[in-house]
């Protein structure tokens, strides 16, 4: 049996963003896997054991063998399942290019970008992060442009990374009182096509979901 043939687990947490993209390019590259559903306030002696320095989801395990963090589980993903296309594109500075605006999003578009605005009341911080987090799209929608994807036509490396925080867009909007769409049109019109892949629909929960789940998140991190 090849490696591509072996039994792949992802330990994942429904709402987050992380695991989302290594569900979503399991998906792309039509791999079948199973979920551990993981209680981050009670987590598993396997995510323990298999990801000891951080402990935290996703976690692919294929094979028995456990890969750490999302975006090398992206691209192990795409170097391990090479009948379907690849993520990434075959030029070398366009692949370095695509690593750029994923590395770009992950610093500044991720949950702790995101944080900034639920985990904090209405006043200056909140505003603070509306104002980075805002920034950093716009940046995004730059390179974006009028491109369908930001690969152009090909759904790729960088939609992989960025998307899943699409689904958390309507829970920052509640708890900041702004609008993503009326400041970042091209983001929102390019985040409502990729939902439209069955891969990205599979894989992210619908946001009224997710901003129950902010709303938990700031009773036990006590921001009224």
């Amino acid at each position: 049996m090849g490696k591509e043939n072996e039994k792949v687990v992802v330990l994942d947490f429904w709402a987050s963003p992380y695991a989302m993209r290594t569900n979503i390019a399991l998906r792309e590259k039509g791999v079948e896997f199973e979920t551990q559903h993981e209680d981050l306030w009670n987590k598993s002696e396997l995510l323990l054991k298999s990801n000891p320095v951080h402990k935290k989801v996703p976690v692919l395990i294929h094979g028995g063998k456990p890969v750490s963090e999302s975006l090398i589980q992206v691209q192990y993903i795409d170097e391990t399942w090479t009948d379907a296309a690849s993520f990434l594109p075959s030029d070398p500075q366009a692949r370095a290019n695509a690593r750029f605006w994923a590395d770009f999003a992950e610093k500044t578009i991720s949950f702790e970008g995101g944080r900034k605005i639920w985990g904090n009341n209405k006043g200056e911080e909140q505003e603070k992060g509306k104002k980075e987090f805002l920034e950093s799209l716009k940046v995004l929608e730059a390179e974006l442009g009028d491109k369908y994807y930001f690969g152009g036509e090909t759904f790729g490396y960088v939609d992989i990374a960025l998307v899943p925080f699409y689904s958390w867009f309507y829970a920052l909007e509640k708890c900041g009182d702004f609008s993503v769409e009326a400041e970042c049109p091209k983001i929102v019109a390019w985040g409502k096509r990729c939902v439209e892949r069955d891969s990205v629909a599979a894989s992210l929960p619908e946001s009224e979901k997710v901003y129950q789940q902010v709303l938990k998140l700031r009773q036990i991190f006590g921001v009224e």
